[in-house]
């Protein structure tokens, strides 16, 4: 049992691929490294586009693929988000716009709110939106999200 519980929402513009991909991949390193139990794991969006759909069908083939397990409805960040979660990592800079603004207005925020690609060992700072993109473009959001999710599990564990 962990002596303190940590958390983490993902964030992207409507939280159906880039945020729901980072959720899924952080959820089964935690799981595989057998800390999953200490952690609140979510995802959510900058906009009210995509709203109680699924994720990308796309995305979800690209999780199938790596055999991680994908569940999440879109949802909105709130301004509860940011004062009950330890971080908010988003995947542009739009996003972390958004989202400074949105906490500004935000009494008693705790979240640190920072890019998923800050914690890139491979120093992509950005994770591109692959909605208007295709399977490959999936894989890349993929691929940089094991990078990035590793390095800040390895860095708050």
């Amino acid at each position: 049992m962990a002596t303190r519980s940590k958390s983490v929402l993902f964030v992207c513009l409507g939280n159906i691929c880039r945020s729901p991909i980072a959720e899924a991949v952080f959820r089964k390193l935690a799981t595989d490294k057998g800390v999953v139990d200490n952690w609140r794991i979510d995802s959510a969006a900058t906009s009210t586009y995509e709203i109680g759909n699924p994720p990308d069908h796309r995305g979800q083939a690209c999780m199938k693929r790596h055999g991680v397990n994908m569940r999440h409805v879109a949802r909105q960040v709130t301004a509860e988000d940011f004062q009950s979660y330890d971080f908010i990592l988003c995947m542009d800079e739009s996003n972390l716009s958004d989202l400074n603004r949105k906490a500004g207005k935000v009494k008693n925020t705790k979240a640190k709110v920072e890019l998923l690609g800050s914690y890139d060992p491979e120093k992509q700072l950005i994770i591109k939106d692959p909605y208007y993109g295709c399977d490959e473009d999936f894989e890349k959001v993929y691929v940089q999200c094991v990078r990035c999710c590793t390095a800040f599990l390895e860095a708050n564990s």
